[in-house]
């Protein structure tokens, strides 16, 4: 095997690899349909019955740019941790001995 071949079958397995762990690690997405009652570059919000479900948009979100209050839409959606507050387990009752 070439040096050249023996270099790119590498790269070829890190890039299936990256890959693979990229994929493995995304949450589940989402979706939601129901009528747009506000809309902003940041936000959108959605009303799905009487479900109100606020989900952030940034400049990777692709919204069309026509998008107004009071249209149907359908959001894909994935959440997001903002902060992830812990408290230690609270250990196991002791069982009383019976007597």
């Amino acid at each position: 095997m070439s040096k050249n071949m023996h270099r790119f079958a590498v790269l070829l397995a890190g890039g299936v690899f990256v890959s693979a762990m990229a994929l493995a690690e995304k949450p589940d997405a989402y979706q939601v349909t129901g009528n747009v009652v506000e809309v902003s570059s940041s936000l959108i919000v959605v009303m799905k019955g009487k479900e109100r479900f606020e989900i952030a948009r940034d400049a990777g979100s692709k919204v069309p740019a026509d998008v107004k209050v009071g249209d149907k839409v359908t959001v894909h959606f994935r959440m997001t941790a903002t902060n992830v507050e812990a408290k230690a387990a609270k250990a196991p009752a002791k069982a009383k001995k019976a007597a």
